[in-house]
């Protein structure tokens, strides 16, 4: 295993082994060019295609075939000259395209011809009362441990929220014979109709017949509740309880852990701390970057792809990074694009494994009762700012997320936002009478990820910066 980068310059540096990652970096390598891919967990694949080369899940019909293809790409990567490493974290990324990456505890410095982002998704934040006790997860983190490590619920289980994820991973749990007491759907039911006008493109698309026999699986076994519009985890220091109302009905049930779901979100902040363009999707309601066709950024050099680009699903995010690497290969050595397939043969390619999305989207797009918190619940878990401390700082004058740090210390803690930037925007926005876009995020800049002093003060010095803070 490579311990650091063999080289200080590459052609192309990937940032992210999930399925754009990978497929990023076997195309780059593939026309030739010098490539490295950097990500930080201990093997390939990403979340999706998570522990693909060590799960112990080794019954494929387990996991579904759909995982699988996280194997082809895998091996597509290692047969290329890529240079991987694993293990690397990326703290961060420039206008001039120079990266600083920690690799066993030392940081690392290379500057790349061209770089590709492919930092994937996160979880939407999913703030209710008792989101903070143990015994309450998300579900992507519990099919963290189900792919890793075949680990499954044995006690009283509830799923709640919504989305493809949270039926994808019911159905893994009952196929390794876990435990699923209900499912709480929290789909509005006005969405239904608001998705109507794409149902056609959703129905011809690969979505429609492999999601529906999934929801068929699941709901053959567990007691589904639709149309779930209060949700509350309740327990004295450990969840024992999941109460909600649908229906007009409130009840409560017993519970040792509860699975929250309510859709990804482009997981920004490496490349909002590299000064790429933002705005506000007011579809998928979140932050996507600025981009071209070929996934450029408003930043020269820098590209994004897969669902850091906007949130498409896996297949789309292979297409997306075979586009990106394809377009770098074009800027930094043409003659080396010809070995590849046809941007326009991609561009199709994507254009089918994005059919069917704006369905999704709308069906899936979450309750503003699920993102925007009231009184005590917690907006900000790392220094447990309530949505009351927030809207009690917008009283006395803070404007928007950065001013809200001075007063509350939001988006300062080691998750750096990733838990609450979405919910701090959209619960200023609504204080405020503004829209998302109006209020902002949060102002990123490096370390985007918690590294020591004592790595900082290692990191090699010119005698410029010396000089810069030494006195003579």
């Amino acid at each position: 295993m490579t311990v650091a980068p063999k080289r200080e310059n590459y052609d192309v540096v990937v940032i992210g082994a999930g399925p754009a990652g990978l497929a990023a970096a076997a195309t780059s390598a593939e026309a030739g060019l010098s490539t490295l891919l950097l990500d930080e967990n201990i093997g390939p694949g990403g979340q999706v295609f998570r522990a693909i080369a060590s799960t112990p899940v080794t019954d494929r019909n387990q996991l579904g075939a759909d995982y699988w293809v996280g194997a082809d790409l895998v091996q597509s990567l290692r047969t290329s000259n890529a240079e991987v490493i694993h293990r690397a974290t990326v703290w961060s990324l420039d206008r001039n395209l120079e990266i600083a990456v920690s690799i066993g505890g030392a940081s690392a410095f290379v500057k790349a011809g061209r770089v590709i982002l492919a930092t994937g998704a996160l979880e939407r934040p999913f703030p209710i009362p008792g989101w903070t006790l143990p015994g309450v997860m998300t579900a992507g983190a519990a099919q963290t441990m189900l792919k890793s490590s075949a680990l499954v619920p044995d006690g009283r289980t509830v799923i709640a929220g919504q989305g493809p994820l949270l039926w994808l991973l019911a159905a893994q749990i009952l196929r390794l014979g876990g435990r699923i007491d209900r499912i709480l759907d929290t789909t509005e039911r006005g969405n239904y109709f608001a998705a109507l006008p794409h149902a056609f493109a959703f129905l011809t698309s690969p979505y429609f017949a492999k999601g529906l026999s999934m929801m068929r699986e699941v709901k053959a076994k567990v007691p589904v509740v639709a149309g779930v519009t209060e949700l509350a985890a309740a327990g004295d220091g450990q969840l024992a309880s999941v109460s909600y109302v649908a229906g007009g009905k409130r009840e409560t049930v017993p519970a040792d852990l509860l699975l929250l779901h309510q859709g990804v979100v482009p997981n920004v902040n490496l490349a909002m701390a590299a000064g790429v363009e933002h705005r506000w999707d007011d579809l998928q309601l979140c932050w996507s970057p600025v981009l071209d066709a070929s996934g450029n950024s408003s930043v020269t050099g820098i590209a994004i792809a897969g669902d850091g680009a906007g949130i498409g699903g896996a297949n789309a995010a292979v297409v997306r990074g075979r586009i990106a690497a394809r377009a770098a290969v074009e800027a930094v050595a043409p003659a080396a694009a010809a070995k590849l397939p046809a941007m326009a043969t991609l561009r199709t390619g994507l254009a089918k494994a994005e059919r069917g999305r704006v369905f999704l989207d709308t069906l899936f797009r979450p309750a503003p009762q699920f993102r925007i918190p009231s009184g005590d619940i917690i907006v900000c878990r790392c220094e447990e700012v309530t949505a009351k401390d927030v809207l009690d700082a917008v009283a006395i004058g803070a404007t928007g997320p950065n001013q809200l740090k001075a007063y509350r210390r939001t988006g300062m803690g080691p998750c750096q936002g990733r838990l609450c930037g979405l919910t701090v925007t959209e619960l200023m926005a609504q204080a405020r009478g503004k829209t998302p876009e109006e209020i902002g995020y949060y102002r990123l800049r490096a370390p985007v990820k918690p590294i020591t002093l004592a790595e900082l003060a290692a990191v090699p010095k010119s005698e410029d910066d010396i000089k810069a803070v030494v006195r003579g």
